[in-house]
């Protein structure tokens, strides 16, 4: 293959020495494909396992089928038959499929309890169908699968809404369950009504849900899926998560699915694990199908049926409920056989034998399926490893995604915070962090996301005031570290938001410092719901200074979105280490940040004849707790003399965003 063909290898002439590994990954992805899809003529009408397999309405009945390749008999037992487990057989009608036909309309209804018993290996055991839709945790803690047929289809109302593809995204990542302040598991009904207003308020555009796929531990943050067809019950209904989505788009909000594709639960009484009986219908076999860090299950995606399993689960997820994009979760785990545990320090290390050649042909497959689907669907990868062109496409060299998540820059700060005294900070080093990217290829940003705010980690505002939170959060309290944590935050966020991305994300609540952690109820916190849920009340409190970091936030939001600011390539003028300022362009627009402890810092610079620049944003108006009057733009002055100069003057810990004009 002629190297100029592979543009990839043009945007980066690093990647030269592996020409032939990119090759081969072009060539490995159009073997596959063209293998896969057989008579089909796309990926779309080869991404139908929902369709064929479950449980689907005839004109005489239902049908019922079913993939189990190393069962030797299986059975379709319920509520309809007493929970009979051998009185309704299926028919095994070759290449593992297993098949039921039941007679008359009666015979299941909307709601009615399922599960399949399955004969294998000298072995019987019941499980929950491979398609299910819907499934319920009983009493004694077990979980049942439900048909979800009802009467009435959901009506959908978002026909014209689309997604404005010239806005930067700002996404707002959400766990529905503990978005109430409440001290229970919140719901899709609860998210919609309470906290959708909220999200659009704040003037993010898009809407991340986490651990809406069925997962039987609520602990695990919805990272543990058991049923992947299946919405979690946790939450509420399949209706109620299309109505949630429904609600978002005729706000203009778009709404992304937090996807988990690189592993599944271990779970086998209600997941995939040993569903036949085996332990590679969906896994790789014996130790390699474990994942060594997390105890889940790790997919073998070289396996033909896994591919159109996971396929069908991408088409249904967009189709079925509208959403506008995917956040493939744990990317860096598919991409290695080691899961991607080692540190990356060499190009070399991405064209090993280590590198799962099979998943990265998944993942193209995958990036290729969404976008005949809506090519306006926006994918996202959260992939530590910094996989080259995970987000050029296909035909480039690449893997298709659209963005990659920027997670060196929580690592950046937690370090920056913990290790370095303020007036230590390096202005160089921090704008290297903010600004590197792989050649052409998007980021979304951020500070801290869910990772940050769990239990053993720490969120930006717990660095900066730890328990002082507790005591001096009032407004008429007075305390030097809750003034700098304040400040700071607001500026990491700034500068975060401004230029570490294409993109930004918030996880809920931090944008104001919510001052708990995250902890699920469990057995060692006496299952207490006390930090699995979001104080709301705290940022809209008059009296206290959480309001002063939400009100920055959402200035700060409306102003980038406002402008599509994120677009525009960010340009250093001024980078002090000395004096701890910074000051970037980005289009008309211009970022300056005095990060020192103490120090007044001022800088000039030239202009032409007839600019000026106005104030649009200063971090330390008082209605963002500051000391400067509302709107004030005191620290600007324009020298009247034939060569025009602007003289910028801040105050130590201020951030400023300006605006040309002529």
């Amino acid at each position: 293959m002629d190297k100029t063909k592979i543009k990839i290898i043009e945007y980066d002439p690093y990647l030269e020495p592996y020409e032939k590994d990119i090759a081969l990954r072009m060539e490995n992805y159009a073997r596959i494909k063209a293998r896969m899809l057989g008579e089909s003529p796309s990926l779309p009408d080869y991404a139908n396992g929902h369709i064929y397999y479950g449980f689907h309405k005839t004109g005489s009945g239902w049908v019922f089928r079913d993939w189990a390749p190393g069962a030797d008999r299986m059975y379709l037992t319920g509520d309809f038959n007493n929970w009979d487990r051998y009185s309704h057989p299926m028919q095994n009608i070759g290449n593992g499929v297993f098949e039921i036909y039941l007679q008359g309309s009666g015979a299941l209804s909307h709601g009615s309890q399922v599960k399949v018993h399955i004969c294998a290996q000298h072995e019987e055991f019941d499980r929950i169908p491979l398609y299910i839709r819907r499934a319920l945790q009983q009493p004694d803690s077990s979980y049942n699968g439900v048909i979800w047929a009802p009467d009435e289809p959901f009506q959908w109302t978002d026909e014209l809404f689309k997604r404005n593809v010239t806005e930067p995204l700002f996404i707002y990542e959400c766990h529905v369950g503990m978005s109430s302040e409440e001290y229970h598991v919140s719901t899709f009904n609860d998210f919609t009504h309470d906290i959708l207003p909220r999200i659009r308020d704040s003037g993010y555009n898009t809407v991340q849900l986490m651990a809406v796929m069925e997962h039987s531990y609520y602990g695990s943050f919805g990272y543990q899926v058991t049923n992947f067809f299946a919405v979690s019950s946790w939450f509420g209904t399949p209706d109620d998560l299309k109505n949630l989505v429904n609600t978002a788009h005729g706000m203009g909000l778009s709404v992304f699915l937090d996807l988990v594709h690189s592993h599944a639960s271990s779970n086998a009484m209600e997941g995939l694990a040993r569903y036949d009986g085996t332990d590679y219908q969906f896994f790789h076999a014996g130790s390699r199908g474990n994942h060594p860090a997390w105890g889940s299950k790790l997919f073998n995606y070289g396996k033909p049926e896994v591919i159109h399993f996971l396929l069908s689960n991408l088409k249904y997820w967009l189709e079925e409920y509208h959403f506008d994009g995917l956040r493939f979760d744990g990317i860096t785990s598919m991409l290695y056989h080691n899961c991607g545990l080692d540190s990356f320090t060499n190009y070399q290390q991405y064209f090993t034998m280590n590198t799962d050649t099979d998943a990265v042909a998944y993942l193209q497959l995958a990036s290729d399926l969404c976008k005949e689907i809506d090519p306006d669907c926006v994918l996202i990868a959260e992939d530590m490893s910094g996989m080259p062109g995970m987000c050029l496409p296909i035909a480039d060299g690449g893997i298709g995604f659209d963005y990659r998540l920027g997670m060196g820059m929580p690592d950046f700060w937690i370090k920056t915070l913990r290790d370095k005294p303020d007036d230590m900070w390096d202005m160089g080093n921090l704008w290297h962090e903010m600004t590197q990217r792989r050649p052409k290829e998007k980021v979304i940003g951020y500070c801290e996301s869910h990772d940050q705010a769990l239990v053993g980690d720490k969120t930006i505002i717990f660095w900066l005031a730890d328990q002082e939170l507790y005591w001096h959060m009032e407004k008429c309290s007075q305390s030097h570290l809750i003034d700098r944590a304040i400040a700071l935050h607001k500026m990491i966020r700034l500068i975060t938001c401004a230029c570490s991305g294409e993109g930004y994300l918030n996880f809920m609540g931090n944008e104001f410092g919510h001052p708990e952690w995250i902890d699920f109820p469990r057995e060692s916190n006496c299952w207490s719901f006390h930090f699995a849920r979001r104080q709301w009340s705290l940022a809209d409190s008059d009296s206290l200074r959480y309001q002063y970091l939400q009100s920055f936030d959402r200035a700060m939001i409306h102003l980038l979105k406002g402008d599509a600011v994120l677009r525009h390539p960010s340009d250093l003028i001024l980078c002090d280490d000395l004096a701890n300022v910074l000051v970037f362009s980005k289009g008309d627009f211009l970022f300056a940040f005095n990060f020192h402890p103490s120090n007044r810092q001022s800088f000039d610079m030239d202009l032409h004849t007839g600019e000026s620049y106005r104030m649009l944003l200063h971090s330390n108006w008082d209605m963002f707790g500051g000391y400067e009057a509302d709107g004030s733009a005191d620290c600007l002055s324009y020298p009247q003399s034939d060569s025009p100069k602007l003289t910028v003057t801040l105050n130590n810990r201020t951030a400023i965003v300006l605006k040309k004009h002529l």
